[in-house]
C-alpha cells in the first residue's frame, strides 16, 4: 500500500468524536504537538530527529522539516511537518502551501494535524490529499506505515508455576488444583456405592 493510499484509509476520514484518547498527552500549541509526535514515535521504538534541514526552497529560505522518524530495523524514514489550530483564522490557508512543499522532500512525508480551529472544509481537504493525518489516528497510521506489530495485551505471569513448562500454563486438570510433585496416584477400587469391601 503506498503511502497515499495509507493516509486516504485513516479513521479520520469517518468523522472521529474529537475526543481524547487515554493516556493520550494534551496539545495546545504547536510546539505542544510536536513534542507529543515526538514522544509517540520513541514509545512505538522509532528514532527522532527534530528540525531538519533539508536544502532550500524555490525562493532561498531554508526548508526544515519538523520531524523525521527513522526505522532502524527496515531502514525507513518518514517526514512529519505538526500543524496546530486551536481557533479559527487564516492559517490554516498556509497549509496547502505545506502539503506541495512536501513533494519536494527526498523522503516520504505527512502533516500531522490538531486542534478544533481548522474548518470542516480544511479537515476534509488534509484528508483527502493522502498527505496528512489528524494527531489521534497517528499512532495506527505509524505502526501500519513501519510495518511495526500491533498491541498486544501480554498474558499474565500470576498463572505461570516457577518451573513449569509454558505448555502448561493455566491447566489444571479440571479440578482447580494442580498436582503436587511428589504426589502418588490414588488405588482405583471397585464401585461399591460407598460401603467396603464384602467379606467372604
Amino acid at each position: 500500500m503506498g503511502l497515499d493510499e495509507l493516509a486516504k484509509t485513516s479513521p479520520g476520514e469517518r468523522g472521529g468524536s474529537g475526543r481524547t484518547p487515554a493516556g493520550r498527552t494534551t496539545v495546545a500549541s504547536g510546539a505542544d504537538l510536536e513534542r507529543a509526535v515526538a514522544t509517540l514515535a520513541r514509545t512505538l521504538g522509532l528514532r527522532v530527529r527534530t528540525q531538519v534541514r533539508v536544502a532550500r526552497r524555490l525562493w532561498g529560505a531554508e526548508r526544515r522539516i519538523d520531524l523525521v522518524l527513522n526505522h532502524d530495523a527496515s531502514g525507513r524514514s518518514l517526514g512529519i511537518e505538526c500543524k496546530y489550530q486551536g481557533t479559527g483564522g487564516s492559517a490554516e490557508e498556509k497549509i496547502p502551501a505545506t502539503i506541495q512543499d512536501i513533494a519536494a522532500w527526498p523522503i516520504p512525508g505527512i502533516v500531522a494535524f490538531e486542534g478544533s480551529g481548522f474548518s470542516a472544509n480544511m479537515r476534509a481537504y488534509l484528508h483527502s490529499t493522502g498527505k496528512a493525518v489528524a494527531y489521534e489516528d497517528l499512532r495506527g497510521w505509524l505502526t501500519l506505515f513501519f510495518g511495526l506489530p500491533d498491541d498486544a495485551t501480554p498474558a499474565s505471569p500470576a498463572a505461570m508455576t516457577p518451573g513449569e513448562p509454558e505448555s502448561l500454563r493455566g491447566r489444571t486438570g479440571g479440578t482447580g488444583l494442580r498436582a503436587s510433585a511428589g504426589s502418588q496416584p490414588r488405588p482405583q477400587g471397585r464401585a461399591s456405592g460407598g460401603r467396603g469391601p464384602i467379606g467372604g
